[in-house]
């Protein structure tokens, strides 16, 4: 598996802890209706989520949020299932893909959620089984990735579609998508009775290293300049607005673990092994992790442009109804935490 681009940061500029600090004490005085007594945090247990499971295991959350809101996490086999718990009430901030975070917004009239900040770029591919080397090889056959709507799902229709092949919800078409969660697709693909699974790493690595595929499509050969989100943090539009010191505490952990990552990967990388096996009871070999690793940036620039190409592709789908993306991204707390002066994230849309 290639490398498709070093993981330091692309956000130039960033602010140093003890900046940081002061911009959470400055906002902490600013606009708060009262303390949360818990924030709760979601994220997906794997490394394209690495700058949460470094903030998690690190302690950055605990030590930015300085005593006034206890962390309590939370994680999950995809976006669309924290979305779920953002809408029950019982998340406050989550990290996902940005086709989750389309669909909350969309969903919700667009009060929901609000996209606040990026955490990872690249990652996600469309390994297949060794003996398919086109998209003609696909015909008849059944493929999956993470969960009807995600991020994977709307990238891997779209390329369908862009190779003349019909797909559709319900699982019909030229292709049958069977979503279904990385470690069962995993598992079917390690005992073929699937033929190919668009998923983001680790599992694409391991379903190169373990189950012997070979990777079709890298999803930044779609993209502009090779550069998509794969993870952005989103927060519940409520208690961003409630709380707006404790979503900077969070973002400035984000930051934070972003530096460390790039700093010293080695150690990064340990750490969020640690938190997978926390979580999963099993750790990634040294050689997924390290493959994998290479095949991500991370970043907390959420690259707002893109989501309207995003939208488009999952309307084209039939997976959203709408493209009107107006409101979606709130970054005045990312802003504050990185300066403004030291600014280079795009405008949002």
């Amino acid at each position: 598996m290639r490398r498709t681009r070093p993981t330091t940061p692309v956000i130039a500029g960033l602010a140093s802890a003890a900046v940081l600090g002061a911009v959470v004490l400055m906002v902490a005085g600013c606009g708060e209706h009262g303390s949360a007594a818990t924030v709760r945090v979601g994220y997906l247990p794997n490394v394209a989520h690495a700058p949460a499971l470094v903030a998690v295991h690190d302690g950055l959350f605990t030590r930015a949020l300085r005593g006034r809101s206890r962390l309590e996490t939370r994680t999950f086999n995809s976006g669309p299932e924290a979305v779920e718990a953002i809408f029950a009430g019982a998340l406050d901030v989550a990290y996902l893909g940005p086709s989750p975070a389309i669909n909350a917004f969309q969903k919700s009239h667009g009060q929901a959620v609000k996209v606040i900040s990026g955490a990872a770029s690249g990652g996600a591919f469309f390994v297949v089984q060794p003996e398919i080397s086109n998209a003609a090889d696909l015909v008849g056959a059944t493929v999956t990735d993470p969960k009807l709507g995600g991020s994977q799902d709307v990238a891997l229709r779209t390329w369908l579609a862009g190779q003349g092949l019909r797909t559709d919800t319900s699982g019909g078409g030229d292709v049958v998508i069977a979503p279904r969660e990385n470690a069962a697709a995993l598992a079917a693909f390690s005992a073929k009775s699937i033929a190919g699974a668009w998923v983001p790493e680790p599992w694409a690595t391991r379903l190169v290293q373990e189950g012997g595929g070979r990777i079709l499509v890298d999803e930044a050969t779609l993209w502009p300049d090779h550069r998509y989100p794969t993870t952005v943090i989103v927060a519940a539009t409520t208690f961003l607005r409630a709380h707006p010191s404790i979503v900077t505490a969070l973002l400035s952990a984000n930051v934070e673990a972003i530096e460390s990552i790039a700093r010293d990967p080695a150690a990064a990388r340990a750490s969020t092994n640690a938190e997978i096996k926390r979580v999963t009871g099993r750790r990634l070999s040294d050689a997924v992790i390290s493959s994998a690793w290479n095949n991500l940036d991370f970043t907390s620039d959420p690259m707002p442009m893109s989501f309207q190409r995003a939208a488009g592709a999952a309307k084209a789908a039939g997976l959203l109804e709408s493209t009107d993306l107006n409101g979606l991204f709130d970054l005045g707390p990312l802003n504050a935490v990185l300066g403004a002066s030291h600014r280079t994230t795009e405008p949002a849309p």
